[in-house]
């Protein structure tokens, strides 16, 4: 009698097995429609989800909600900073013109270190053995273009000056050329004022050399680096960079200053040509000086 259970038992394993591997068999072909029960299980399942996945969407949404909301109050706060930052240079500029214009008028001047013309124009020339040293831009005589008149980049940043120029295109002389009469006179904004020359272009570094820093000025990095204006060819206050490091030079004389240019000078497209309002000494008494 026992064996005649087991056996039962056995049989209807057996039965459950092949039902099985037939529903399996079923489900897997290729079919257009799905059967009631697939359905009813499948609506199910996913009703089920549907119930269950709500919540979390709301839970995870409203966390993802407070993320966003710090977020928002974070640039919120920076950009009112920056908004206070901007009124207060504002101010600065504002009060700094007033007084230039004020002393202009006392002293009865019609132009300073500071006025000059810009002339846009295209890069259409770059040598690739001389990339560091020479451009060639669209403009020339024909536009008012002249020799040794400065040159910017679209971010205002000096990139060198005139050195050629013909009827209806010129030749620039950028400050990673490192012809020892390729120089700028400039100043680094400090606490005080503090002049020297830009002087030399290291390749591998990518930074200009600033020379003949007095031994005893204090300099910080990151201090903005812009022209002087005295150096007959480009007008005061152009950006030309930003400190790097610091070194005493080879004879322990002075300080050289490396520099990182605001112009990018691999990468030059647009650029404007400087026409100083102020005029240089007369060349007749420099030879004089001479």
């Amino acid at each position: 009698m026992s064996s005649f259970f087991s056996n039962k038992k056995l049989i209807v394993l057996l039965v459950g097995i092949i039902i099985l591997v037939g529903l399996i068999g079923y489900t897997m072909r290729d079919r257009e429609t799905v059967s009631g029960p697939e359905q009813v299980i499948r609506d199910s399942v996913a009703w089920v989800q549907t119930v269950f996945m709500k919540p979390a969407y709301s839970i995870a949404g409203f966390f993802e909600n407070i993320q966003d909301i710090k977020q928002v109050y974070d640039e919120n706060q920076l950009l009112k900073a920056r908004l206070d930052e901007y009124a207060q240079i504002s101010i600065e500029r504002n009060t700094l013109r007033n007084e230039n214009e004020t002393l202009k008028n006392m002293l009865d001047l019609e132009e300073s270190l500071n006025d000059y013309l810009l002339r846009s124009a295209v890069v259409i020339h770059r040598n690739p053995d001389r990339w560091t040293e020479y451009i060639g831009i669209n403009k020339g005589t024909e536009h008012g273009i002249q020799p040794n008149m400065g040159v910017i980049d679209s971010k205002g940043g000096l990139i060198g000056k005139i050195q050629q120029v013909s009827e209806f295109s010129a030749r620039i002389q950028l400050l990673s050329d490192n012809d020892r009469t390729n120089r700028v006179s400039a100043m680094i904004s400090s606490d005080q004022t503090i002049n020297g020359f830009i002087e030399g272009y290291d390749e591998d570094k990518g930074l200009l050399i600033m020379r003949m820093i007095d031994l005893e000025a204090e300099i910080e990095e990151e201090e903005i680096v812009t022209t002087t204006g005295m150096g007959g060819v480009y007008p005061s206050g152009i950006l030309i960079g930003e400190v790097v490091s610091v070194e005493p030079d080879e004879y322990g004389l002075t300080q050289n200053a490396y520099i990182k240019p605001t112009a990018d000078f691999y990468s030059l497209d647009y650029v404007f040509v400087i026409e100083r309002a102020s005029t240089s000494l007369d060349p007749g008494l420099l030879e004089e000086e001479r």
